[in-house]
């Protein structure tokens, strides 16, 4: 059987909600989800630290040709040399996207999800285009399946829920 794959998008210069993301990549890994980044800093390296913590598979996928470009947590990195686009493969690998906080990479990805129906859980409690993202779905309602998470906890229980009740995953 296939293990579930969960991707956590987030900017790579975020110093903010790191101890959200490590917990985030924690959780994956306890699960023994796999847990899918865009491979660099920041949030990415975040979630995949406290994955790689709890000794869970972490796959780094690059938007350059260099392996040597991925954090130090990555046990499995796939440079593809595609900028940005590669945020199209970040989503489609996934069974689930979890976006915390973010720039305009991360709206790609939030995008990209709404476009392929990957289930989308958006933090509300970390800023940037999660937060704001979250916001414009609660007053829209429209391109689900998205989820609204207040908390780490929250966060968790809604993978979960994606990952084990619907029938995408």
């Amino acid at each position: 059987m296939r293990k579930k794959q969960v991707v956590v998008i987030g900017s790579s210069d975020d110093t903010r909600f790191l101890d959200e993301a490590r917990a985030i990549g924690a959780f994956v890994a306890e699960r023994e989800y796999v847990l899918i980044t865009g491979g660099r800093g920041g949030i990415m390296e975040a979630a995949s630290q406290g994955a790689a913590e709890r000794g869970g598979i972490v796959i780094g996928i690059l938007p350059g040709e260099d392996k040597n470009g991925a954090n130090s947590h990555c046990g499995i990195v796939i440079p593809t040399g595609l900028g940005y686009a590669r945020n199209a493969v970040n989503v489609l690998a996934a069974d689930v996207a979890v976006a915390i906080g973010g720039s305009f990479g991360t709206l790609s990805e939030i995008a990209y999800s709404r476009t392929y129906g990957i289930p989308l859980i958006c933090c509300s409690f970390a800023e940037g285009w999660s937060r704001d993202f979250a916001n414009w779905f609660e007053l829209n309602r429209i391109g689900g399946p998205v989820f609204i998470a207040r908390d780490t906890d929250q966060t968790c229980r809604l993978i979960d829920q994606c990952l084990l009740e619907t029938p995408h995953a």
